[in-house]
């Protein structure tokens, strides 16, 4: 199972991590703090010192076509803020 999704890049998040080395992911539905955690400190090589979640739920949505109306849900996502050790940082951009 792939516990980390993909980080968010944000303007709020990069703020976060240049003042509180604080970073976000969207991460899988069920993974737990302690998995995502692991998961971090094994992909990036740092120490994680705290990890907050939050579970968003998909928005319902419907547009107007030739075809007439089209509705639908966008998916629901987990997302987690994983706080750094002080002088940790994560370069999500060096393998560009």
């Amino acid at each position: 199972m792939e516990i980390l999704i993909k980080p968010i890049l944000t303007e709020k998040m990069t703020a976060q991590s240049e003042k509180r080395g604080r970073y976000g992911f969207v991460v899988a539905r069920d993974a737990d703090k302690p998995q995502i955690k692991d998961a971090v400190e094994k992909q990036y090589g740092v120490k994680v010192v705290d990890v907050n979640t939050m579970i968003n739920m998909g928005k319902a949505k419907r547009r107007y076509t030739k075809a007439g109306l089209l509705e639908g849900r966008t998916n629901h996502t987990k997302k987690a803020i994983v706080t750094l050790k002080d002088g940790d940082t994560i370069d999500f951009y060096s393998n560009i």
